[in-house]
């Protein structure tokens, strides 16, 4: 058998799939019955959350901003939450109309 480089690096990230991935992939289907019961056996459905800390928005931000978010890595989400939290707290309170 021809060597396979792996799909994930030792932190855990997966790799860009390679043309060769694809062309050896199989549908979920046709993987051994054994195999399909115990992948089904590790989903565990995420219930739902009892007190939600947060809310899904859409804003408009700089492309050149996205990116550099994005590139800083995992994680880019909240830290962008931290600073936004750190700016409001550092503004007068303001009452609301």
């Amino acid at each position: 058998m021809a060597y396979r480089k792996p799909l994930t690096d030792e932190e855990g990230e997966v790799r860009e799939w390679t043309k060769e991935d694809f062309a050896s992939a199989v549908p979920f289907s046709q993987l051994p019955k054994s195999l399909q019961a115990k992948l089904r056996s590790l989903k565990k459905p995420r219930g739902p959350q009892k007190a939600p800390t947060k809310e899904v928005v859409t804003i408009r931000l700089s492309r050149d901003v996205v990116e550099q978010l994005r590139a800083s890595g995992p994680g880019w989400q909240t830290r962008v939450d931290t600073a936004l939290r750190q700016w409001v707290e550092t503004q007068p309170k303001r009452r609301r109309a």
